[in-house]
């Protein structure tokens, strides 16, 4: 009979019960923090030198190192960590070991990779049926791409994301951060549980195959729908926003402050009723111009889908100069007190000291021995009243946990590590 993970210790985490292998690299890293995150037993394998991630920077106080690598603190947080050279005969024979131990593995190698190291979905399949088996790659197991490497710049661009960024006369824009991994780790994770919970109820494992591509359709947000609904196909319009209106009216989105920038958009229906009034009340009572077609304008019988490119610009024209006399907190404070729709761009600094966050504790304090510090990370995804989700400890030290796992949990001798670390496969 297949051995089953016990039923979970809320205390420690919904996923408490499982343990998780992580030969990720690049792409699936986040998916395995989350697990972590979770409660599983996530342990990160990389080769004997290190994953070439660690010097990825930024750095803790700017100095590069691979145990100061702020990517690798914050993708690898609440893992344990081992290395290992899996393409080695010894090597592949410890993975293999190792699969028998775990529930899941995640890997982001390209498709049939695994296969080369005698671990492909059926030998492990065969050893472990209950085993889950997360591939995330740029195009998905099969395919007419599923064998090309992608970065994030050609995964934003097939994905349709880039489309949709930047000015129209110029050329189309990524976010400067890379997000493809991030949107495929999200539904490695989510494809994850649901095979651990059909696992858990039939004792049969599955490979859960995340395009990165396909993951970040889900990251266009509405743009796909238009042509569903209107056929029509939306183009990037920079800090403009199109496609609202059946007279190709143009709205702009972003907006110069005091000491930044904001986000308004002209709105229809009751939200967008109650907001535009309001807007123009606020201008009334801070002093601003506002002609008197606006002051008394009935918003009731306002119609977005048909407004025109006329009426859009008298109305921005007014509200365009008031922004600029706010700053993005007076603008905040304001738009919360009125019940409006619209919000402030925050910088870095800005989420830093963001109130919302502060009161909610979001920030997390891990300790770093290491560095003789301790650095607030980003909190949970989610939170749940019973079962925990949070960082449980930080990142890993290159091979911190090749004693514990080998010699308490394999049961390898000390004479066995000696071997092992002589022959660099561990």
């Amino acid at each position: 009979m297949e051995e089953r993970a016990e039923p979970p210790d809320e205390r420690q985490g919904l996923l408490a019960p499982y343990r998780v292998l992580d030969l990720t690299q690049d792409l699936g890293a986040f998916c395995g923090r989350m697990l972590a995150d979770l409660g599983a037993d996530v342990i990160k394998i990389e080769p004997p030198g290190g994953e070439p991630t660690r010097s990825r920077g930024p750095f803790y106080e700017d100095t590069p190192h691979p145990e100061r690598s702020l990517w690798w603190f914050v993708h690898h947080a609440g893992k344990r960590g081992i290395t290992l050279d899996s393409t080695t005969p010894s090597g592949r024979e410890l993975l293999q070991r190792l699969c028998r131990t775990a529930h899941v593995l995640i890997e982001d190698f390209p498709p049939g990779y695994l296969d080369l190291l005698g671990c492909g979905v059926g030998a492990l399949h065969k050893a472990r049926p209950s085993l889950v088996i997360t591939s995330i790659t740029p195009f998905g197991q099969t395919g007419p791409y599923s064998s090309a490497p992608a970065s994030d710049l050609e995964l934003m661009a097939l994905s349709g994301c880039m489309s949709l960024a930047g000015d129209p006369k110029r050329e189309p824009l990524r976010i400067t951060h890379p997000q493809s991994g991030y949107w495929a780790s999200v539904y490695g994770a989510a494809g994850t549980v649901l095979a651990l919970s059909h696992a858990g109820r039939t004792g049969e494992g599955q490979q859960v195959d995340v395009s990165a591509q396909a993951s970040l359709v889900s990251a266009l947000a509405h743009a796909p729908m238009f042509w569903d609904l209107n056929r029509a196909e939306i183009k990037r319009a920079g800090v403009f926003l199109v496609g609202r209106t059946i007279t190709g009216a143009r709205m702009r989105v972003m907006w110069p402050c005091r000491d930044g920038y904001l986000n308004f958009i002209i709105y229809g229906g009751e939200a967008g009723r109650r907001t535009n009034q309001a807007l123009i009340q606020w201008m009334v009572e801070k002093g601003t111009n506002v002609p008197a077609d606006l002051r008394e304008k009935d918003w009731r019988r306002f119609e977005i889908s048909t407004v025109t490119q006329e009426e859009v610009d008298r109305i921005e024209a007014v509200i365009g100069p008031f922004f600029k006399t706010l700053s993005k907190s007076e603008f905040f404070q304001g738009i919360i007190e009125r019940d409006m729709l619209a919000y402030p761009v925050l910088t870095s600094e800005d989420i830093l000291g963001d109130p919302q966050l502060l009161a909610r504790g979001f920030w997390e304090p891990v300790e770093h021995p290491e560095l003789g510090a301790t650095l607030d990370y980003p909190g949970p995804f989610v939170r749940l009243p019973d079962a925990p989700c949070r960082i449980r400890r930080r990142a890993p030290l290159l091979g911190e946990h090749n004693e514990e796992i080998y010699r308490k949990e394999l049961g390898l001798s000390a004479e066995d590590l000696a071997i092992l670390k002589e022959g660099g496969i561990m």
